[in-house]
């Protein structure tokens, strides 16, 4: 049967986001913080993350970023931008994503030209109002380095579907903490280390587990109803859907062309054990049905 272009936009996905997770699980990647000098992952990633937009304030970053606690953001910013620049931590971001990927996958740099002019046709096409963190990297991909080129561009791919992802949760009203509840108890995420992942309380946590169970969403016991299940059903498959913009540049058979050329990459940082299983990003296991 041929896929659906929400199907498509999904294995978009499945092919783009482990490219760009080495940031956040690679060794190099995770000291980048403490090369720069500022205190323990969480800062670095928060300095990272937002460095595109500039030197960003806590709660502009908190509201962009969608699932963190405010206090976690605000134990990071804005003191990570007295102790290194938005620029410096870009230029090292980069340089350390590129240089884990070619550790990973050795021949990267005769793949990646074939990869870069579809993906930057994807990135170029599309809309970026209401999309902060994916016009901020888009307007990234300029490196002339194609392998830290290819991470920006899937980076930049991945903060357009995490932007359709937090849209689609606020049209259904589920907050941040809210969410990552639910989608917790659906055993999409490891719920035992998630909460603090994030940076909420036992009692935020706890106060959304309570919310969610006066909409039906979750049972007395924290695990998901039916009406949850098809409430995290309905907000992937929407997720799905307006990721799907990302697609209409190029034919179906040159997406379906660029996923092949994208998977034996994937299929090499996958075998690398780079990427833990379950992740807090929510990537599924490729053996995962």
């Amino acid at each position: 049967m041929e896929p659906t272009t929400a199907q498509r936009a999904r294995s978009l996905w499945l092919m783009t986001e482990p490219l760009h997770a080495v940031c956040y699980f690679d060794d190099d990647c995770r000291a980048l913080g403490k090369s720069l000098g500022l205190k323990g992952f969480w800062m670095g990633y928060f300095a990272s993350r937002t460095a595109p937009l500039g030197a960003v304030e806590p709660a502009a970053a908190t509201a962009i970023l969608g699932v963190f606690a405010p206090g976690m953001v605000a134990r990071a910013l804005p003191a990570a931008w007295h102790i290194v620049s938005p620029a410096h931590v870009l230029d090292e971001r980069g340089t350390r994503a590129a240089h884990a990927l070619r550790r990973i996958v050795p021949d990267l740099d005769w793949t990646a030209p074939a990869l870069l002019p579809r993906l930057q046709e994807l990135v170029d096409a599309a809309p970026d109002t209401a999309r902060p963190l994916f016009a901020a990297n888009r307007a990234l991909c300029d490196h002339a380095d194609p392998v830290e080129r290819l991470w920006q561009l899937t980076t930049a791919l991945r903060e357009f579907r995490g932007e359709a992802h937090l849209t689609v949760l606020a049209e259904r009203e589920l907050d941040g903490c809210e969410a990552l509840v639910l989608t917790a108890a659906s055993g999409r995420v490891p719920e035992g280390t998630m909460r603090e992942d994030r940076g909420w309380t036992e009692e935020e946590w706890a106060a959304a587990a309570d919310r969610l169970r006066s909409r039906d969403l979750l049972d007395a016991h924290g695990a998901p109803t039916a009406s949850g299940l098809r409430e995290r059903t309905h907000i992937e498959e929407e997720t799905d859907r307006l990721a799907a913009r990302l697609l209409r540049p190029l034919s179906p058979s040159e997406v379906d062309e660029l996923l092949e050329l994208l998977h034996p990459v994937v299929r090499r940082i996958l075998a690398a054990d780079v990427l833990p299983f379950p992740n807090p990003i929510g990537l599924p296991h490729p053996d995962t049905p």
